[in-house]
């Protein structure tokens, strides 16, 4: 369908979901690096050992990028299904895109008042498109 490939909003969604998947290795794989393969592999029965801060703050970036996106991938069918994509939507899907991926590195980083301010930005654009979607 012409509808869903040619707007922003979902070109933004389908780049999330791509964020959302490399988010995911690299978290993974960090974890794994930390916990050894023997333990990834098991059934998991006991609980993990300890973490680097960096595979920490990894793992639960991508736990707040999971929290988010489905709040954010909804209205951007809605509004594509409906055909009623605006200015104001296009500019909410591609800051939420834009500020989530500039939190990876961030949260990374460990630097806590940038990352919330970012977290926030990428909240905005998601409430931007909600908008657009419910009006």
């Amino acid at each position: 369908m012409k509808l869903f490939t040619g707007s922003i909003e979902v070109q933004m969604l389908l780049w999330s979901v791509v964020l959302g998947i490399a988010h995911l290795v690299i978290a993974t794989s960090m974890s794994n690096w930390d916990l050894g393969l023997a333990y990834n592999i098991s059934s998991r029965d006991l609980p993990p050992g300890p973490v680097s801060p960096l595979t920490a703050r990894l793992l639960r970036g991508f736990e707040n990028f999971k929290e988010t996106f489905v709040f954010f991938a909804v209205p951007v069918l809605v509004l594509a299904i409906m055909g009623r994509q605006n200015a104001t939507s296009a500019l909410g899907a591609q800051l939420y895109f834009w500020a989530r991926l500039v939190y990876v590195p961030v949260y990374a980083a460990g630097i806590p008042v940038l990352r919330t301010l970012i977290w926030t930005a990428s909240f905005v654009g998601l409430v931007m498109v909600l908008v657009a979607a419910l009006t």
